[in-house]
């Protein structure tokens, strides 16, 4: 209604997806600005923003067990590890040292590793309907270090520890996404691949969070005992949020490690998980566009701190001089948890809503 934006009068528009003009707005000029940075950007800044669009859309994943289903997750390292193995292994070639199948499609590979990633997800789903809390945390977190196990000692499918493996190959169809061409540099082509792959693995998880699907997941996050009272089954819905969380981290899994070329085995650490979860929380749990900021705020967080040692004289950028460059930055993560933890937990879409309600009541404080 004019005047009156959040003011529904059917439950159509209540439930719509961009249903304030302010959201339309809001969306189509973040796909007009995901059209135009390719040609303003240099090719180092496009390659740092795709890995942000990937790693947005793992952090949707896990977003969406944890923040929405309630569902405390330490293992999202793994699913993404089983993504790219899965990814390489599809697009790897079958003469190669280790095993491949020579199929380079993206279309092929993408899919595939997401599904194998879900259906590692659906076998450890069954823990998930009879632990909560701390005790489904240890478990999940148990699934990082059994994965790092599996990926140093089978050397046949991930190249073994401290050698790795080529990851999959950015092919569409035939066409290299990986040569420059009339079209644009790798880094344009690879840039809208990834923003595009985004917006629809973002929208998908929207229009499910609004769904009844969605509306379960959220019953189950904030009273489990309740939403199975009334008719919630919690084995079912618990199952279903882990498998399409896995079926996102095996998707960022795979895209990501496509971008940088090449899969070590022990990247997919503790460390890795921590990232992941500190993209939910500082971003904003249980919702989308605070999965999406906080992955973007993460993914940057190393050129922001890279750019400010200058300024700060007693921090190294040699690896074996402490305090280093990334120590100062595995210490930010936690900080920046703690910090959102206690003072916004909403995360910057807290803050955010903070300054809309705000310059809404303006020029009134109550």
């Amino acid at each position: 209604m004019i005047g009156r934006p959040l003011l529904h009068t059917d439950y159509a528009k209540d439930m719509a997806l961009h249903n304030t003009f302010s959201k339309k707005l809001v969306f189509w000029l973040i796909v007009l600005a995901g059209l135009a940075l390719p040609q303003i950007l240099q090719d180092t800044e496009l390659h740092l923003l795709s890995i942000g669009c990937i790693a947005a859309i793992g952090a949707i994943g896990l977003g969406l067990v944890t923040g929405y289903a309630g569902q405390v997750s330490l293992g999202h390292a793994f699913f993404l590890g089983v993504g790219a193995f899965t990814s390489a292994f599809v697009s790897g070639d079958p003469a190669g040292r280790v095993y491949g199948l020579g199929i380079t499609n993206l279309v092929v590979w993408l899919p595939v590793a997401g599904l194998v990633a879900m259906l590692a997800g659906v076998i450890v789903a069954p823990l998930a309907t009879r632990l909560r809390g701390l005790y489904l945390a240890l478990v999940t977190l148990g699934l990082v270090f059994i994965g790092q196990h599996i990926f140093n000692e089978w050397a046949k499918m991930t190249g073994g520890g401290g050698v790795g493996r080529s990851a999959a190959t950015l092919d569409l169809f035939g066409y290299s996404l990986s040569k420059a061409d009339s079209i644009g540099t790798p880094e344009q082509k690879i840039f809208w691949l990834a923003f595009l792959l985004l917006l629809i693995f973002a929208i998908a998880a929207r229009n499910l969070t609004r769904s009844g699907v969605g509306r379960a997941f959220t019953a189950i996050r904030d009273r489990d005992i309740a939403a199975g009272v009334i008719g919630v089954s919690l084995p079912k819905y618990k199952t279903i949020a882990f498998a399409i969380s896995s079926f996102y981290a095996g998707c960022a899994g795979a895209l990501l490690y496509a971008l940088i070329g090449h899969i070590e085995p022990g990247a997919f650490s503790l460390v890795l998980s921590v990232e992941y979860i500190a993209m939910v929380l500082i971003g904003g749990p249980g919702t989308i566009s605070g999965a999406i900021a906080g992955a973007f705020f993460i993914t940057l967080l190393p050129r922001l701190t890279r750019d400010i040692q200058p300024l700060i004289p007693f921090i190294s950028t040699a690896p074996d001089e402490m305090p280093n460059i990334y120590q100062v930055q595995t210490i930010l993560y936690g900080v920046l948890i703690i910090g959102f933890l206690i003072f916004e937990p909403r995360g910057l879409v807290g803050i955010w809503f903070r300054i809309r309600s705000y310059w809404k009541n303006w020029p009134f404080s109550y």
